[in-house]
C-alpha cells in the first residue's frame, strides 16, 4: 500500500518562491537570502583595529566570538556610515565564519519567484558585476541582491 502525499497550493507556491531580507545602505535598497542571515542586532560600539581597511569598522563580541564588522556603504564605494544606535548589524556567515554587516535599517522580507529576479545589467565595473548577483523589482523599488562571497573576501584572499 502506497501512501499518497499531496501538497497544498500554498506549499507549492511557497516552494516556488525565494525569501530575501531587504535593508537600506546609504539610502539604497539591498537584500540577502534569508538563509544567509544568522541574526540581526542593534548597533553597539566596536573595538577599532589599527591599520584596518576603511570599510572595516572594528570587531564586536558576539556571545564570546570576536567578529569583524564591515560598513557595507563604504565597501560598496558609497559614503561611510556614521554608526549610531539607529543602525543594525546583520550577522551572516561567510566562508564558515561569522561577520557583521552595518546597515541603516532592515526593511522587510520579500518573497519572490526566482524567475522574477533580473540579471545585473552589464556595466563597466567588475566589482558591480561581482557584488550584485541580481535585481528584484519590488514595490516600485529596485532591490539589489548581494553576493556575500564576493563582497567579503575569504581570509586567505585578503592581502596583508
Amino acid at each position: 500500500m502506497q501512501a499518497e502525499v499531496k501538497q497544498t497550493d500554498q506549499e507549492v507556491k511557497h516552494a516556488e518562491h525565494s525569501e530575501f531580507v531587504s535593508f537600506t545602505v546609504a539610502g539604497q535598497a539591498f537584500c540577502l537570502k534569508i538563509t544567509q542571515i544568522r541574526e540581526i542586532r542593534r548597533w553597539s560600539p566596536v573595538t577599532i583595529l589599527p591599520h584596518a581597511p576603511a570599510d572595516v569598522l572594528g570587531v564586536m563580541n558576539l556571545r564570546g566570538a570576536v567578529i569583524p564588522i564591515y560598513d557595507l556603504s563604504a565597501r560598496f564605494g558609497l559614503q561611510q556610515t556614521e554608526a549610531s544606535e539607529r543602525n543594525v548589524v546583520i550577522v551572516v556567515s561567510v566562508h564558515g565564519k561569522p561577520v557583521g554587516l552595518l546597515a541603516e535599517s532592515v526593511s522587510e522580507i520579500i518573497s519572490i519567484n526566482p524567475d522574477d529576479i533580473q540579471d545585473t545589467p552589464p556595466v563597466d565595473s567588475r566589482n558591480t558585476m561581482e557584488y550584485i548577483q541580481g535585481i528584484i523589482s519590488h514595490d516600485d523599488t529596485m532591490v539589489r541582491i548581494i553576493n556575500l562571497d564576493a563582497v567579503i573576501s575569504a581570509p586567505e584572499q585578503v592581502m596583508p
